[in-house]
């Protein structure tokens, strides 16, 4: 099973920027440990990350019959764009919202999600950790589907 990893605009310069928000971790860093969790669970990881929200928009349509799950992190974009909400409820995937800050405790207009209505669940204020909580919450969501499918199976062979 392969769940894609998008990431949204200046998720680049983690590590770089307001280190007091975001860390000092870099993106690259956090990638390299996903990998890791992944290829414990015999899972297939992908990455991407763009600053143009057509983009994201694209690798999104991309992954339908490519990848199984999907965790974005959207970025600024989580605030303002119907076009990657749309896209996320066209790929009909379960798909996880992680961010590195507590976008509830910020400023008023970070506290709105225009994607956390059309995704399985969403993760924030852990950092960096929060990537990790996301593999484990895509893995189990993945897990469960599988499971309901062998189920569903089985009971149209009897």
């Amino acid at each position: 099973m392969k769940i894609a990893v998008i990431q949204g605009p200046n998720l680049n310069l983690l590590g770089h920027r307001e280190q007091n928000v975001y860390g000092v971790m870099k993106l690259e860093e956090i990638h390299t440990q996903m990998e890791n969790v992944a290829k414990q669970n015999g899972f297939e990881i992908e990455f991407f990350q763009s600053n143009l929200e057509g983009e994201i928009v694209d690798r999104i349509q991309e992954c339908i019959g490519d990848a199984d799950g999907i965790i974005i992190n959207p970025a600024a974009y989580t605030h303002t764009s119907i076009a990657i909400r749309d896209a996320i409820v066209a790929a009909n995937m379960p798909v996880v919202e992680v961010h590195i800050s507590n976008i509830h405790r910020r400023e008023d207009f970070r506290s709105k999600s225009m994607i956390a209505p059309v995704t399985s669940g969403q993760i924030v204020g852990f950092g960096p950790f929060g990537y990790h909580l996301a593999m484990i919450s895509m893995i189990q969501i993945l897990g469960e589907i599988q499971a309901a499918r062998a189920a569903q199976a089985k009971q149209e062979e009897k």
